[in-house]
């Protein structure tokens, strides 16, 4: 079980990159204070990443014997095991949800989607850093999302958003201009840090997401969502490392 909990936070780089790819896809069923937000192509973006992680001694491995394949493949089937025996809670999709969720299979991100007032909204929002099973010991890690919002006109707005239980902190903002050149766009200026941005100005941007449904309400539903999804694709890369060493 000790491999099933090693997670790491994934970066908003990474989220934002996996923004363009899920973006062709089609879609699937839809679903309040400080708010995060962040284009949603930005390489600064996300700050989270979720992987497996060890750390391996040199000085221990020259004094132990290798691992034969048949051990492996042993722990692995026990990892799979210990992955099956978790029943995380169901995600109830909240009453009124606005978004359609898309979620493929082997990706670590799901994107939420809807038009509002002539806007196409797309929520690409990754998976967070689940410390514990432990209720009891459970600490908010904010789930990190980015928030694209495109104009008619072409013109895009892009926040890195982390959402939590009884908030939502905005993270980064930025301005995307498709006429620009990718030459222009590297010298473009990307505005303040916007905890600088004055109070007012902060408070009418999180007004500003939240009228478009990214609010601290969305977490409850998400963690348990983002849970579940962390579950099924730590089993299913399991399976594919155990079948990979098996041929």
């Amino acid at each position: 079980m000790a491999l099933f909990l090693m997670l790491r936070r994934p970066s908003y780089s990474a989220l934002a990159l996996a923004v363009r790819s899920i973006r062709a896809v089609g879609s699937a069923p839809t679903f309040h204070r400080s708010i995060s937000t962040i284009p949603a192509f930005s390489p600064q973006l996300l700050r989270r990443s979720f992987v497996p992680v060890h750390r391996f001694s040199t000085a221990t491995a020259t004094a132990v014997e290798p691992i034969g394949e048949q051990s492996l493949v042993e722990v692995l089937e026990s990892e799979i095991k210990c992955a099956l025996d978790v029943k995380p809670r169901k995600a109830e999709v909240p009453e009124k949800f606005p978004f359609e969720i898309v979620d493929n299979p082997g990706d670590q991100t799901i994107l939420l989607k809807r038009e509002f007032e002539g806007e196409s909204i797309q929520v690409c929002v990754d998976i967070p850093s689940f410390t514990t099973d432990d209720e009891d010991e459970w600490e908010d890690p904010g789930i990190p999302m980015v928030v694209s919002i495109s104009k008619p006109n072409g013109m895009q707005l892009e926040l890195g958003v982390s959402v939590f239980e009884t908030e939502i902190s905005i993270d980064s903002l930025s301005v995307k201009q498709p006429e620009l050149s990718s030459k222009e766009l590297d010298y473009a200026y990307d505005g303040p840090e916007f905890p600088d941005l004055d109070e007012k100005l902060q408070n009418a941007f999180y007004k500003y997401l939240e009228v478009r449904g990214i609010k601290h309400t969305m977490a409850d539903f998400l963690y348990d969502y983002m849970r579940n999804k962390n579950n099924k694709e730590f089993l299913m890369w399991l399976k594919n490392v155990k079948r990979v060493v098996q041929q």
